[in-house]
């Protein structure tokens, strides 16, 4: 009876240790936006239909998101197992080798995502994250308050357009403003929404023989447009604003008019977050001289370092989160109009999301707009609408946004600002060897 019991001890201690070996925990950097926040309160979920994988999670403001995850995948330090990264990234660390290629077989239905995000996402026809919600940009703005002012906003305005409807639904004095827009420094912040009203004036980060154009008529016109529409019209502190902050503005009603990621529309028409949500209108972006990369093209997309020991539960997380069955999930918590989109197909083709997300039209017509391989008016040697996709970009882009943000803020002249920022793209481009 003692072996028995001495047996039955030593299986019951071997199988605990089997089990715990066996299991594995997978961290996580994603960006603090919403719908990865949402991702975070439905891991339990994953953990329930797979309990040998455990999630840890490393939740971080963009700007430093970025440069986390850069430098943790150039030294191959192996601190992420999943990455949040966007379509500038996944390309170039793609070819370099630095990202698992991600796991499509089966029932994942890779065709069943968007060509125009799938490809953004890949290097040489394979695919190296997978879009966790892909987004252009366009224009939401006050219905109530445009009618009140007498004013309208339709598809394709004109900034000048634009300007004098913000100017016209501008009243500070009972907090309402009348353009929110991105002004805190960062390749993907202010610069994002830069770059591509920059283009609709003409711009180019670089002509074809990559030298910088910042000091370009067009740079100019665009900045100073920018800077003046916010200064004259814009909320306070404006400079210190990217998504997330002018979101908050806008839900508390106080945006006439905000553009940016298409991605924000489930947020806005949302009565449990929006003050206003039976009041937003939806429009494509506005230009200034051509439609031409005048909206982005973007997807936050999970990507799977090269230097992580947890392969295998990274991909079966990835193909989870960015899966069918990941949005049907979303849509039975909080309603379909509430789900991550810009992805894939089927979202756009089911009549209860169409039903539900008032905005669809306008998001998806906004996406298949883009062009990364045809972003200016002038020709250009780089693929990309809102940023050109090259290593260097992330330094020239962040350091544009910073002379750009200053400008914003009053510290330093427009002209000034774009010289300065065009001697640091030109000293970076020429240490890189492009001329």
């Amino acid at each position: 009876m003692k072996s028995l019991t001495k047996t039955a001890i030593a299986c019951a201690v071997s199988l605990a240790a089997f089990n715990a070996f066996a299991e594995t925990q997978i961290t996580i950097a994603t960006v603090n936006n919403g719908h990865m926040i949402e991702m975070q309160k439905l891991s339990p979920e994953f953990e329930k239909q797979y309990p040998d994988i455990k999630l840890k999670w490393v939740t971080l403001e963009e700007g430093v998101l970025r440069q986390n995850v850069t430098q943790d995948i150039a030294n191959g330090s192996g601190l992420y197992d999943v990455m949040t990264i966007g379509m500038y990234e996944a390309p170039i660390w793609g070819e370099r080798g630095w990202l698992e290629p991600v796991d499509t077989s089966g029932d994942y239905d890779v065709e069943d995502i968007l060509p125009s995000i799938r490809g953004g996402l890949s290097y040489n026809g394979t695919m190296y994250a997978a879009p966790f919600y892909g987004e252009s940009s366009m224009v939401m703005y006050r219905k109530d308050l445009a009618e009140k002012a007498g004013v309208t906003i339709g598809d394709r305005d004109s900034w000048e357009h634009i300007r004098d409807a913000a100017a016209a639904m501008n009243d500070p004095e009972n907090g309402v403003y009348g353009i929110c827009l991105r002004g805190k420094a960062g390749w993907g912040d202010n610069m994002a929404f830069l770059s591509a009203m920059a283009n609709s004036f003409g711009a180019r980060w670089f002509d074809m023989d990559w030298k910088p154009q910042l000091t370009s008529d067009e740079w100019k016109n665009a900045v100073n447009f920018y800077v003046d529409l916010l200064n004259k019209y814009g909320p306070p502190g404006a400079s210190g604003n990217s998504f997330n902050e002018n979101l908050a503005l806008f839900n508390e009603g106080k945006c006439g008019m905000w553009i940016d990621a298409t991605i924000a529309a489930s947020f806005v028409t949302d009565p449990k977050q929006s003050k206003v949500a039976d009041k937003v209108g939806f429009a494509q972006s506005p230009y200034a001289v051509t439609e031409k990369g005048a909206n982005w093209l973007w997807s936050w997309a999970l990507g799977i370092p090269a230097a992580t020991k947890n392969a295998e539960a990274a991909q079966t997380f990835v193909r989870w989160a960015t899966s069918k069955e990941y949005i049907k999930l979303v849509a039975d918590h909080n309603g379909w109009g509430a789900v991550p989109t810009g992805t894939r197909t089927s979202t756009y083709e089911n009549p209860e999301f169409t039903k539900a997300a008032v905005f669809a039209d306008a998001e998806l017509k906004a996406i298949n707009s883009a062009n990364p391989n045809d972003s200016t008016l002038q020709p250009s040697p780089y693929v990309g609408v809102q940023f050109a996709a090259i290593p260097e970009f992330q330094a020239i882009g962040t350091t544009t946004g910073q002379m750009v943000s200053g400008a914003l803020a009053g510290s330093l002249p427009v002209d000034k600002a774009l010289e300065s920022a065009n001697r640091s793209a030109d000293r970076q481009m020429r240490q890189a060897g492009y001329y």
